[in-house]
C-alpha cells in the first residue's frame, strides 16, 4: 500500500562534545518555510490565548471558577505533521462513546488516517458527530503516552474536514492538537476517547495539560 506519509526536516541536531564530556544541543539553521510554519502557529496560540480570556463562549468567561492563564504547550515540531489519504470504512458503524459526565454520544466512525513514525506505522480514526443543534461535525480524538503526565487526563482533539475527493490526501497535525473545554472547567463534559483511539507513542506535540 502507498504511504501517503512526508515528514519535514528535523529543526534540532544534537552534538556530543566529547572533551568537555557534555551533550549540547545544536540548532540547525531553519529553512524559510520551517521558520514561517512555525511563527505561523505561535501566533495561532497567541490569538486562542486571546479568545479564551475574552470570548463569551470561553469556559473561562462562562464560569466564574475557572481563573484564565495561558495555554501550555510544546515547542512547535514539524516532525509532527502528517500527510495521509482517507481510508474510508466500507461499513460505517455508529458507535456508543461516553462523555465524562456519564452520558452516551453516538458517533460514526467514517475511517481512519495513517502515518509513520520512527519505523512503525500508526492508525487515528476519523468520526462524524453532531452537536446538539444537529451541526455535523467531524473530529480526531486520541490518547497516546503522555495522557495523565504532560497532557489531559481524558485524551485530546484534532479537528477534521471532510474533502469530497476520495483520493485527497489531508494534512493533519498534531501541533494543532488541543485539550476539550472540560479540562479547563467542570461545567463541561466531552467524549472520552476509546481504547482503540490509543496511540502507543509520545505524542509531543500540541497541547499540555491546563491543571498540575
Amino acid at each position: 500500500m502507498k504511504r501517503y506519509n512526508q515528514l519535514l526536516p528535523l529543526l534540532l541536531s544534537f552534538v556530543l562534545l566529547t572533551q568537555a564530556g557534555v551533550l549540547l544541543s545544536g540548532c540547525k539553521k531553519q529553512t524559510p518555510e520551517e521558520e514561517k510554519y512555525i511563527a505561523s502557529i505561535i501566533e495561532q496560540r497567541k490569538q486562542k490565548d486571546l479568545e479564551m480570556k475574552t470570548s463569551p463562549q470561553s469556559p473561562f468567561v462562562r464560569d466564574s471558577n475557572a481563573h484564565f492563564a495561558p495555554l501550555k504547550y510544546f515547542d512547535v515540531d514539524p516532525l509532527f505533521v502528517f500527510k495521509s489519504k482517507l481510508f474510508r470504512y466500507e461499513k460505517q458503524d455508529t458507535v456508543i462513546t461516553f462523555g465524562t459526565k456519564g452520558e452516551e454520544r453516538k458517533v460514526i466512525k467514517t475511517g481512519y488516517l495513517e502515518f509513520l513514525k520512527e519505523g512503525k506505522e500508526y492508525k487515528i480514526t476519523v468520526y462524524k458527530g453532531a452537536t446538539k443543534s444537529g451541526e455535523i461535525y467531524y473530529s480526531l480524538w486520541f490518547t497516546d503516552k503522555t495522557t495523565g503526565s504532560d497532557t489531559y487526563g481524558v485524551g485530546r482533539y484534532l479537528d477534521f474536514e471532510i474533502n469530497a475527493d476520495p483520493e485527497f490526501i489531508y494534512t493533519f497535525d498534531f501541533n494543532l492538537a488541543y485539550s476539550p473545554y472540560c479540562s479547563y472547567s467542570s461545567i463541561y463534559s466531552c467524549a472520552i476517547p476509546t481504547k482503540d483511539d490509543y496511540l502507543d507513542l509520545e505524542i509531543t506535540a500540541g497541547e499540555k495539560k491546563f491543571h498540575e
